[in-house]
């Protein structure tokens, strides 16, 4: 195998793929990226561990055919380090050693066979009788935005996955992990007006919306059967399992109306927060809220440290209202608000809270608050 490539496009193509290598070394080669030739054109690099398989074209100039593995971690330093001229690649003949070679720097790295590699994760069958196109920029959006309640993505239940819901051209996401429950809701363009909903994990998500930066088509090409899910541009396949079961019915937890409301400052309350969280116990992450006459005082302690205290100008002219929240769970939703005021709806100290956009965005987050001792 040999071939010459220009510096950006491996790069690129590396940043694409490799957070789908494993993080585990139970089968060494999916701590691999494969590289493979495709035609005089185009060089490919796939990379999985298993549940998440990405694969993405670049363009090069290739002079010999061929494939091998090579780990993600040390292509991608030596990558990134070279100039940004143009790179060669070259395997030694009946070796798992690749040359590689960029002006007066020269690596030679031992690979693995590409035979080790499993196939059966990017050699997929697709159907087109099980497609659909989505638009990418509100797909990735409402990913963002709704995505950061969801459980851990080391979890196998289905509180680690994101909910997708498209009804004809609504597009809804939500996550939650049982202590905040985020939704957002998106108008797209969706080419067949059929309803589907999809359990996809969080982290397939994630990545999605790291590499939908490096995809030029304003839609892509979404392939479902019973255990994955296939997201398809021009250059780059993302495949993943999907997640089965019955997802919480979250629509019915979230309060239409609330008793008490409060409208504040977004960057405000969230520069208060990072100023009294200094002084939070790190195993409760505690921040207590007292809403009465237009103010809004935050609270923070910690009984070996201390204690601290900020005053906030609110919207505010229910009855006094104490409540405490984890406060990261706090932040987390402010800071996925694209908003200037944010409206908080109260009930009682230990009912959960909304949080939403003072304005006509259609995002939600539902918080429930610490029990106060």
């Amino acid at each position: 195998m040999k071939f010459v490539i220009k510096k950006e496009d491996l790069y690129n193509g590396i940043k694409i793929v490799e957070n789908a290598t494993s993080t585990r070394a139970l089968q060494p080669v999916l701590l691999n990226i494969l590289i493979e030739t495709v035609d005089k054109n185009t060089v490919k690099l796939i990379a999985t561990d298993l549940d998440l398989t990405i694969v993405t074209e670049v363009d090069a100039q290739v002079e010999v055919d061929g494939k091998i593995t090579l780990p993600a971690k040390t292509l991608n330093e030596i990558v990134s380090k070279l100039g940004n001229k143009l790179i060669t690649f070259e395997k030694e003949p009946d070796s798992s050693i690749v040359n590689i070679t960029c002006q007066n720097s020269k690596f030679d790295i031992i690979g693995i066979s590409a035979n080790e590699f499993p196939p059966e994760v990017y050699n997929i069958d697709l159907k087109e009788d099980e497609s659909f196109e989505i638009e990418v920029k509100p797909l990735t959006k409402a990913a963002r935005k709704a995505g950061f309640a969801a459980a851990g993505y080391e979890t196998s239940n289905l509180l680690s996955g994101i909910v997708c819901d498209i009804n004809g051209q609504t597009l809804e996401i939500a996550s939650t992990d049982g202590n905040r429950l985020a939704r957002v809701r998106e108008i797209v363009k969706n080419s067949d007006d059929k309803s589907r909903q999809l359990i996809i994990p969080a982290r397939t998500m994630n990545e999605f919306s790291k590499i939908s930066g490096y995809i030029e088509e304003d839609s892509i090409k979404v392939y479902t059967e019973r255990t994955k899910v296939i997201f398809k541009s021009a250059k780059t396949t993302m495949i993943s399992r999907l997640l089965d079961g019955q997802f919480p019915k979250y629509n019915q937890l979230i309060p239409t109306e609330s008793p008490k409301n409060a409208v504040v400052n977004v960057n405000d309350l969230i520069s208060a927060l990072d100023r009294v969280a200094i002084m939070v116990n790190d195993k409760t992450s505690i921040v207590k809220m007292e809403f009465e006459d237009n103010v809004l005082k935050l609270m923070a302690d910690t009984p070996d440290s201390g204690k601290s205290e900020e005053e906030l100008a609110v919207n505010y002219v229910a009855e006094p209202l104490t409540i405490a929240f984890n406060y990261r769970y706090v932040l987390e939703a402010l800071k996925n608000m694209d908003c200037e005021e944010v409206k908080i709806g109260l009930n009682t100290g230990l009912s959960a809270t909304v949080f939403k956009p003072n304005n006509d965005e259609d995002f939600v987050c539902l918080i429930m608050p610490v029990q106060i001792r």
